[in-house]
């Protein structure tokens, strides 16, 4: 027998909570910039990695109840959300290495698309005219900011096919987070779905023979950060989400972290911003907006 919730309203916007989560997550890059020289599977595995180890305690002292009343296709969602987390991490980062950021960024900003195709088909949330509008709207933005020098070459096209790799296995994360959700509480959810994909990403780590030690307390700093805020505020603020809207509005915000990221870059290091970043950011804020108030009304 599986823990069922009642079909309430959420006592916060989910609107507000996921510009928390846009927010928490955009700090990411400024935290990997802080972890500069460190390989990018093991940035990812230590993100996952300490935030599981932080929330799968609490999640053995609240619900190990619910956690022994788990039914096969909820341990089924559980472990595929966190199996794709992990390919996402792994395919998106490593693509770095091989195309430009704006070629994979312009690629990973195609998750609203794929996950608003597939939502009807795998969770049978079915897509409002205005939220199509609006992810429509917050893409375009998210295509702008992107543009600019694209890599050519002969790795580049192996990296914009990782990005893409990177774009699908996200999509697929939230769609099996949005079935998840419906019956598994937050705690749960996350603790188990960071957990599985940390074991993934250090499993791939011990069969390369990365290395994991011998960082800068600078650095530990920046894996601790990742964790605690990107991770557990950030994607746990979206896992919350999924519970209640469309994963077609959860993935749009995605698109709000490069201009908070920008934002903050040039808050701390005094980056120049650009006008793509103006332009475009004002286009995935008006989207995230149009799809915001179609979930609510």
């Amino acid at each position: 027998m599986t823990i069922h919730f009642k079909n309430e309203k959420p006592f916060i916007p989910p609107f507000i909570v996921l510009t928390l989560g846009i927010a928490a997550i955009s700090t990411g890059a400024i935290f990997a910039r802080l972890a500069d020289g460190v390989h990018p599977l093991v940035i990812a595995a230590y993100r996952v990695g300490l935030a599981s180890l932080i929330l799968c305690p609490l999640a053995g002292l609240h619900c190990k109840k619910e956690i022994s009343l788990l039914q096969p296709r909820e341990w089924w969602a559980l472990c595929l959300a966190g199996i794709f987390l992990a390919l996402h991490f792994a395919f998106w980062i490593s693509s770095l290495f091989y195309t430009s950021v704006a070629s994979s960024v312009v690629i990973v900003d195609t998750i609203p698309v794929w996950t608003a195709i597939l939502s009807p088909i795998v969770t049978k949330d079915l897509v409002r005219k205005k939220t199509k509008i609006g992810i429509a709207i917050a893409f375009a933005g998210g295509v702008i900011i992107s543009l600019g020098d694209f890599s050519l070459g002969e790795q580049a096209l192996w990296g914009d096919f990782l990005a893409l790799l990177g774009a699908w296995t996200v999509t697929c994360y939230f769609l099996c987070g949005r079935i998840a959700r419906r019956k598994i509480s937050l705690l749960t959810y996350t603790s188990l779905c960071y957990g599985i994909a940390a074991l993934c990403l250090w499993s791939v780590i011990c069969v390369k023979g990365v290395p994991v030690r011998g960082f800068d307390l600078s650095v530990w700093g920046a894996f601790w950060g990742m964790a605690l805020i990107p991770q557990i505020l950030g994607h746990s603020s979206y896992n919350w989400a999924l519970r209640y809207v469309n994963p077609g509005a959860v993935s749009v915000a995605l698109l709000g972290e490069p201009v908070v990221s920008s934002f903050l870059a040039w808050l701390i290091w005094e980056e120049a911003v650009g006008k793509a970043v103006y332009s475009g950011g004002a286009l995935i804020l008006l989207g995230i907006y149009i799809v915001s108030r179609s979930e609510a009304a």
